[in-house]
Parts: C-alpha cells; sequence; structure tokens
C-alpha cells in the first residue's frame, strides 16, 4: 500500500514568536513565518506545525486560548494565515495548526459565561464540583505542579484546571462541548489548514465518579515525573472513554480531503501508544520515550524496540528529538559529551527510523537553550531557553528583528547561524539536507522495514532498512571511542565525519560519535 502524505514527510516545527519578525516589534510573526518558506522548502520539509496562533492572554504562552477561531494580534490576523498558507501550498508544503481542546483561557467567554452563575447554560461546559474552600474535591496534581482545582467563592464551587488555574478544563462529557469544538476543527480545516497537532489529547476525559489518583509503583526510565512513589493519574488522564472523542475529533477530518491528526500522546504506559493510532483515531503521536531518552544507545534502542513490538503493522511511528516544552536535545548532549558531534549522530537516527521524522526550528543549525536572566523569564515553568528567536545570521538579533529587544533574549547566534552555514558543507544545515534528500531518494529509508542488526556492540545502535530491492544498514556509535561491526560489502552513503574510504568490505570501524548509512551490495 502506498504511504499516505503524513507517512513520506519531514514536519518541521515552529514557535511563531520566535522563528521571524516581519514588522520589527520584536515578535515574531506569521508574515516573517512566510517570508522564510523558501528556506524550509530548500531544506527539504514538506510541512509545518504551527504552535499556538490563536488570541489568548498568554498565561501560558497561546495554550490558553480566548478565542479559537481568530490569530493573536501580536502574530498578524487571518489574512496573514491565509497568505501564508496559499504560499505554503503553492511550495508545496502542508501547514497543520495547534489545536487546545483540553482547556481555555478563563478570559475566554465560554468560561467567563459557565463562571457567572450555577444556572447559566454554559455552567456545565466546565468541571464544577460544588463544595467548601477547605476541601478539594480531588487529590489529583497539575502537570505544572501543585493541586487542580480552584474555589470560586461566588458560587460556592472548585473548578477544574489541569494546568495553570487561568487555564479551566472543559467538560467533554457535555455533547454541547464536543460539538463546539467540532466546529473549531471544521473552521480551520475550511480555511485550508491540513491537519492538527492536538495538545494534552490523553486528559481531555477524566473519571466520572473524581476517585483519588493512586501513587505510581514502578519507576520509568526515561520519564522523570514517572518515578516510584509519584502520583499515577489513573482517574484524571488516559481514560477508556478517550478514544470516542478522539474518534469523533477525527470524523469530522476525514470528512475534508487528505488531513491529519497527531496528538501529544501522554498514556500512563509508553506500551500502550499504538491505543491511540487505530485507522479512526489518531494518525501520528508523538514518541515521549524516544524524545526523552539520554544520549545512549541502550535507551534509544529500548525505545525504537518498544515502538516497533508495540505497534505492529498498523500504526506508525513519529520520532522527534526536541519540541517547546523541554531543553534542546543538543542542551541535554552537551552535559558530559561533544553535544555538536552527538546531535549528528541523533540526526541520522532521527530520519532514517521508520516513521514520520518532527525537526524543531533551529535544531537542523544546531541551536542551543539561550541563557534566559531573571528579570527576561516569561514562561511559567521555565521553558523560555527552548523558545529563543531563531538565529538567521550574525547581525543584530541573529537576524529576527530589528527591534531594540525581542520578546525573549537571542541566544549564540554570533557563532550558530544559518548564513553561517547555508554554504558549508561541513555544517549541521548541510547534514540535515543531505540526510533529507537522502530519506527522500531510498526507498528503504522511506518505506522499508526496520529490524535490528545482530551482534553489533552493545553501546552502538545498528539496524536494518529493506525494501526487496535496496538493503541499507545505519550504524550510530554513541560512545566517545572507535567500535568495529562486522558488515558485508557496501557502500557509505553518508557519514559524520570525514573519511578516507566509503567502502566496507568485511568490516567497518566507526570513528567516535560517527553514524553512517551504508548500503549493501546484497
Amino acid at each position: 500500500m502506498a504511504l499516505q502524505w503524513w507517512q513520506r514527510a519531514v514536519f518541521y516545527q515552529i514557535y511563531p514568536r520566535s522563528f521571524a519578525d516581519s514588522d520589527g516589534d520584536g515578535i515574531g510573526d506569521l508574515d516573517g513565518v512566510t517570508a522564510h518558506l523558501d528556506y524550509l522548502g530548500a531544506l527539504g520539509i514538506d510541512a509545518i506545525w504551527l504552535n499556538p496562533i490563536n488570541p489568548s492572554p498568554l498565561d501560558d504562552w497561546g495554550y490558553d486560548i480566548s478565542d479559537y477561531c481568530g490569530i493573536h494580534p501580536d502574530l498578524g490576523d487571518l489574512a496573514a494565515f491565509d497568505r501564508l498558507l496559499a504560499e505554503a501550498h503553492r511550495r508545496g508544503i502542508r501547514v497543520i495548526v495547534d489545536l487546545v481542546p483540553n482547556h481555555t483561557s478563563n478570559q475566554h467567554p465560554w468560561f467567563i459565561e459557565s463562571q457567572s452563575s450555577r444556572t447559566n447554560p454554559k455552567r456545565d461546559w466546565y468541571i464544577w464540583i460544588p463544595g467548601s474552600p477547605d476541601r478539594p474535591p480531588t487529590n489529583w496534581e497539575s502537570y505544572f505542579g501543585g493541586g487542580t482545582w480552584k474555589y470560586d467563592a461566588a458560587t460556592a464551587a472548585w473548578y477544574l484546571h489541569m494546568f495553570l488555574e487561568q487555564q479551566p478544563d472543559l467538560n467533554f462529557r457535555n455533547p454541547e462541548v464536543v460539538e463546539a469544538i467540532h466546529d473549531v476543527i471544521r473552521f480551520w480545516l475550511e480555511r485550508g489548514a491540513d491537519g492538527f497537532r492536538i495538545d494534552v489529547v490523553q486528559g481531555l476525559i477524566k473519571d466520572d465518579q473524581l476517585r483519588d489518583n493512586p501513587i505510581r509503583v514502578k519507576r520509568d526510565p526515561d520519564i522523570p515525573w514517572y518515578a516510584e512513589g509519584s502520583q499515577d493519574p489513573l482517574y484524571s488522564s488516559d481514560r477508556p472513554e478517550i478514544h470516542e472523542i478522539i474518534r469523533g475529533f477525527r470524523r469530522v477530518s476525514d470528512s475534508y480531503e487528505d488531513r491529519m491528526l497527531v496528538g501529544e500522546t501522554w498514556p500512563r504506559e509508553q506500551e500502550r501508544l499504538a491505543d491511540y493510532l487505530r485507522p479512526d483515531e489518531l494518525q501520528l503521536g508523538f514518541n515521549f520515550r524516544f524524545l526523552l531518552a539520554r544520549y545512549d544507545a541502550h535507551r534509544f534502542r529500548a525505545a525504537i524496540e518498544l515502538t516497533e513490538k508495540s505497534f505492529g503493522p498498523g500504526a506508525w511511528p513519529t520520532w522527534t528529538l526536541s519540541n517547546h516544552d523541554f531543553p534542546r536535545h543538543i542542551t541535554r548532549y552537551s552535559r558530559g559529551g561533544d553535544g555538536d558531534a552527538r546531535a549528528r549522530v541523533a540526526a541520522v537516527m532521527l530520519l532514517t527510523l521508520r516513521g514520520t521524522p518532527f525537526i524543531y526550528y533551529g535544531e537542523e543549525i544546531g541551536m542551543r537553550d539561550a541563557e534566559v536572566p531573571a528579570g527576561s523569564k516569561r514562561d511559567p515553568v521555565g521553558r523560555d531557553g527552548c523558545r529563543s528567536p531563531m538565529q538567521w545570521s550574525d547581525a543584530r538579533n541573529g537576524g529576527f528583528s530589528t527591534s531594540e529587544k525581542t520578546w525573549l533574549p537571542c541566544g549564540d547566534f554570533k557563532t550558530v547561524n544559518v548564513a553561517r552555514q547555508l554554504n558549508d558543507p561541513h555544517s549541521m544545515l548541510s547534514l540535515y539536507r543531505r540526510l533529507i534528500q537522502l530519506r527522500k531518494s531510498t526507498p528503504a529509508l522511506l518505506e522499508g522495514s526496520y529490524r535490528a542488526f545482530e551482534g553489533a556492540p552493545e553501546d552502538c545502535l545498528v539496524f536494518h532498512r529493506d525494501t526487496p530491492a535496496q538493503h541499507i544498514v545505519v550504524a550510530l556509535n554513541f560512545t566517545a571511542d572507535p567500535r568495529q561491526i562486522d558488515l558485508p560489502a557496501g557502500t557509505i552513503l553518508l557519514s559524520t565525519v570525514s573519511r578516507s574510504s566509503y567502502l566496507t568490505k568485511s568490516s567497518l570501524t566507526l570513528a567516535p560519535n560517527e553514524a553512517v548509512i551504508v548500503m549493501l551490495d546484497v
């Protein structure tokens, strides 16, 4: 069966406030994205994901929406979105937008009505529990720390907020809420969006009996907050009824041609990620065990093999190394090692695995987290560093903006920027371009099967990608020492280091932190 466009695509995540400022106010915007579509096309990008672009009071920087069908004035307007969409589509680039259905801003008109009285028609659009101010309804913990219930003295009731108290949770047990979000989906698809990344999708339905969450009895080696003794969100997340909500989203999406849904999926056990990727649910779901894995062949191997084993033939993997919620991977990998060399190994891994890769803006030039002084911090939970402005050149503000001051401080743009790397064949940017082009032109990398390579050193990750006509081996050395791998004869299509020979005979010696892609002769 031929692959769908979202299976063949390389996606690129854009945090709009930090990508490019077109009007000199220090804030990135939609016209800034449009102005750099040719750069993305030359990189080989097939689709972009825009972080939230809706009106918002910015308590959680766009994930607290006050109008689902508008554009935040800092970023432009609907005409700017239409221009971006038209120009992207003209270049063959698809556009997906962020859908945040779990909660709204407390300044959304729906919540203002809901909070106004117990008898308001929108009261049941949110999760309200009558009570006294000394007894929250459950012990549930917020994703941002602390409790999840806020007392409203005027109506003598608690409302639920799984994030900030300014982000009240919608009640997806109310059919009116479900239909309202369906209308939001229709609005953007009618406008021409190619799909959605759905925020905190596993959390849309909570336990109807409001039972307390238990304590987690098993730690997860890759996800720090899945620690033994932490709270297990058994009743506040990942409930069985969520799948009918997702099926409803998919029915709306499928009523338009060639659209897709990718979920921010945090099942209570990562082994169950495939439960969200059924033929009538999500097409793709982010794999956070892989994203959060430390730079270690054992950890990546465990994440990949768990995915391959649990997914089976019916689900399609998604891979990403960084996003807007966590420190950039090159920053993490730099702790105790050569971050640049390690990031090159990771790039080869990302773009050669079976599945769909997502690149986070600036990753392709090796952007690190910016240092953000205390007086310049914006995010309530400290994620500013990975959201710093894109580094286009060594000019003022890294070419991001002509403003005196940017909304977040810029990073090390004097040494790491697009202009410096654009024509350097040895740069990180050139590596990403070559990898993406190789992925697109090599059927085994695009649609071939995955299987582990037997007999490789344990501290290396080596795997096959095969079609009946092509046999590829990808070998990744995660150590600071050379490693030898027994390989059949072949040709090295790509290496992350300079080599005197690009032919293999009976063995291959990998340099420290080297990654190679080998086309076997047999």
